[in-house]
């Protein structure tokens, strides 16, 4: 008898406990099925270099192997809005990208700057020029991001926080081109690949103050990348230049957003 009522008094703890968590499982599921979650940002956020484009999207190329999308459709939130546009600079997310945000916004994501700080440029100039002019723009680079691009930011954080006074904002980096001392035989020195690292490194950590500043969260993407850059002796997860598809040069492929963009976002929303 006695032995019946211990099991009856275990069994029913462990029937609470299943109850409890399966109501946890459920409520959590709830939320996040009513989060509203806006996708800003240019490139690295719509998903260039992983194939699948929305055609309705023409040239802001904005592809279903996307970071955003992968979330969205993992998580099943209430509402999604993907806005984010191959070439955008901070200008453009200000300008045509923040109709979607409200005071019902519950999280924003948007990777921002590159293009500003002459992300293309510079890796124009590295591939087809000298060591030292590669490596004079890239300080040329890095002079703007020291001079002007805090501004730049400040006014797109500003303009998504007045619009979406209540979201979770995260701000996602970029990852370093290039493993030193790695595998390509071929193609830039590398001092040229080591000042390119160092750029995305400077980039990223003005990125982060100017997101600490106004209150969201920035989210490095560098150490899911790290031994998947280009040079790696892993499966790279950036496109090394394409002539055939320039486009797409040095941007993330489709694992470089479900095993790079994806798992960082998550771990930061």
């Amino acid at each position: 008898m006695k032995l019946s009522r211990f099991t009856a008094f275990s069994s029913s703890l462990l029937l609470g406990a299943v109850l409890a968590l399966t109501g946890a499982g459920a409520a959590q599921a709830a939320s996040t099925a009513a989060v509203d979650y806006v996708a800003l940002g240019d490139s690295y956020s719509s998903g260039v270099g992983s194939g699948s484009y929305d055609s309705a999207s023409g040239d802001c190329k904005r592809s279903t192997k996307a970071y955003p999308v992968l979330w969205k459709n993992a998580h099943a939130p209430s509402s999604f809005a993907f806005t984010a546009c191959s070439g955008a600079r901070t200008g453009d997310v200000t300008a045509n990208q923040l109709g979607p945000l409200n005071t019902g916004t519950d999280l924003v994501s948007v990777t921002i700057g590159g293009n500003d700080a002459g992300f293309a440029d510079v890796m124009t100039t590295c591939v087809l020029q000298s060591e030292s002019t590669c490596v004079d723009r890239v300080n040329q680079a890095k002079g703007y991001v020291d001079s002007t691009l805090p501004g730049k930011l400040d006014s797109v954080y500003n303009a998504i926080r007045a619009k979406a006074p209540n979201a979770r904002v995260v701000v996602l980096g970029y990852p370093r081109f290039y493993q030193l001392s790695g595998s390509c035989v071929a193609g830039l020195s590398e001092n040229e690949r080591r000042a390119i690292n160092g750029a995305a490194d400077y980039l990223n950590a003005a990125t982060a103050k100017r997101a600490a500043d106004h209150g969201f969260t920035f989210a490095s993407v560098v150490p899911a990348f790290t031994g998947h850059e280009i040079c790696a002796s892993g499966t790279a997860w950036l496109h090394s230049v394409n002539w055939l598809n320039i486009g797409e040069s040095y941007h993330p492929t489709a694992a470089g957003q479900s095993g790079g963009y994806l798992p960082t976002f998550n771990g930061a929303a």
